[in-house]
């Protein structure tokens, strides 16, 4: 059975994206990154503020999770046969390769199969 491997990003609306990195930023430590905020200790998870109106996830959610794994083809084909809602959409980059599903309560979510290393 595929699992998930970590949690690669947590993604999710602010009415004032820029003005929330530089907040955490100057409180928290955050590390920011031209647009987004990876910290390198955690396995490369990445945090990032979107702006309100992204449609990078359906509009009435508030946030999207990213989970890593290992094998994107298989646990998409896991989740395919479970009769979960799949994203026909795969994509592929020097980052890594991409898919997304939603679960029960329609929380779409992003699969991340990063490169090896």
């Amino acid at each position: 059975m595929e699992r998930v491997t970590g949690i690669g990003g947590v993604f999710f609306r602010a009415r004032d994206p820029e003005a929330l990195f530089a907040w955490y930023s100057e409180h928290l430590g955050v590390p920011v990154n031209e647009g987004y905020v990876v910290f390198p200790e955690s396995h490369d998870t990445h945090w990032v503020p979107f702006s309100r109106d992204t449609d990078y996830w359906p509009a009435e959610k508030q946030s999207m999770v990213n989970f890593t794994v290992s094998n994107l083809d298989a646990m998409l084909a896991q989740l395919r046969a479970a009769g979960v809602a799949v994203d026909e959409r795969i994509e592929e980059h020097e980052f890594g390769r991409f898919g997304w599903a939603t679960d029960p309560e329609g929380n779409r979510f992003e699969l991340w199969q990063p490169p090896r290393r």
